[in-house]
């Protein structure tokens, strides 16, 4: 393998297909809170926010940021918007106090103030109008605190934390990351969350995760410095180095690492396949209402990991997304079903059509088993406010 320096190293793109330029993209950045409600909302919050307020804030909160598919779609049964609304801002606010505070050492600070208000929501004094909302849904719905707490505790690893040694870190980041979000929902619709159906909601949402982190590798080195791919999945020299030329530049930074890259994604797509697999037994699992929502949410994720394939798994140069169609037809399908009481279809499998295969034979030495041991993830105590 060729090393990442530049002395010779580096391939001019017209010697080579596999390492044309390629353009670069812009990510729009949605309006943060921090630039709009930290000064009325923040840890100096004197206004007092009534129940109606509350909930209008966080309906308007939801409705004002882009998302790949509507929080508040007509899928969400009426009687739970409320719910997903005050979920959903909680959320939003945990995401850009972790992200958009300006330094780790801001955001550690803002999070912690953050969790100080959750602590005051369980003892039955919120004040902040996403948590006035939050606690109105907590209370009606019998929810655990837990989740909350484990999603706060993903964004603090995110101040201290942004490469990962293993597969197994990286999945024990979703766990802390993504899989509570699965629990609050079906917890807000009223499923039944048994074992077997958590098991199967932890898998899609680990999965879906995953797609975004494979779906987001350039756009996380460029907006983050983060590297969520472990580095137990691949042997590729002087790897971040030549990730950065390559993402600054627009095409390979070096004669070989465009080809080591792919393969590298290939492994990790295919990694994350047996998960949405593992997960396959949720959508049949919820009821009847809830069925067409939560399919949408699992075969969404599938087709965005289907149009990483069909990009050749070329992430560290572009960010393959759902186009407007496909969104059209999952969104119209699902919500055919919900209307008409159909049957919903297969959800979306590996692609058989794949550009450039290049077949891996070193693919199942990954990942490699001795690479460092993971670190464990602290668990935020159990806290249940009752109906």
């Amino acid at each position: 393998m060729g090393g990442g320096d530049d002395t010779g190293a580096r391939v001019h793109p017209s010697l080579s297909a596999a390492q044309k330029p390629r353009s670069r993209g812009t990510f729009s950045a949605p309006v943060s809170v921090l630039a709009t409600d930290i000064s009325r909302f923040g840890p100096s919050q004197t206004e007092v926010v009534d129940l109606d307020a509350a909930r209008a804030y966080c309906r308007s909160l939801t409705l004002g940021r882009y998302e790949n598919f509507s929080v508040l779609s007509p899928l969400v049964p009426e009687d739970r918007r409320d719910d997903f609304a005050s979920v959903y801002a909680f959320c939003r606010w945990a995401d850009d106090l972790g992200d958009e505070a300006g330094s780790p050492e801001r955001a550690t600070e803002l999070l912690a103030w953050w969790r100080g208000e959750l602590e005051r929501l369980a003892a039955g004094e919120a004040r902040h109008p996403v948590f006035v909302a939050l606690r109105e849904t907590v209370a009606r719905r019998g929810l655990s605190l837990v989740p909350f707490g484990e999603l706060l505790s993903a964004f603090e690893l995110d101040q201290v934390k942004s490469r990962y040694a293993t597969w197994d870190e990286v999945v024990g980041y979703c766990r802390l990351s993504a899989n509570p979000v699965g629990r609050i929902v079906l917890a807000v619709l009223g499923e039944r969350c048994d074992d077997a159906q958590l098991a199967a909601s932890d898998a899609v949402c680990t999965a879906l995760q995953l797609t975004n982190h494979w779906q987001d590798i350039k756009r996380d080195w460029i907006e983050r410095r983060r590297i969520y791919v472990p580095a137990d999945m691949h042997d590729i020299a002087d790897f971040e180095a030549r990730l950065d030329r390559t993402i600054t530049q627009g095409w390979s930074s070096d004669a070989t690492f465009f080809a080591e890259s792919r393969r590298l994604v290939r492994r990790l797509v295919a990694h994350t396949w047996d998960l949405w697999e593992a997960g396959e037994p949720l959508v049949e699992s919820v009821s009847p209402r809830s069925r067409p929502l939560i399919w949408l949410f699992a075969a969404g994720g599938r087709s965005v990991l289907r149009n990483i394939e069909r990009w050749n798994c070329e992430t560290v140069l572009e960010r393959p997304r759902l186009s407007k169609p496909r969104k059209a037809w999952l969104v119209g399908r699902a919500a055919v079903s919900a209307r008409f009481g159909w049957r919903l279809p297969a959800l979306p499998t590996p692609s058989m059509w794949i550009v450039d295969p290049e077949p891996d034979p070193e693919a199942s030495l990954y990942p490699k088993r001795d690479a460092c041991e993971t670190n464990a993830v602290t668990r935020t105590d159990d806290v249940v406010i009752a109906p």
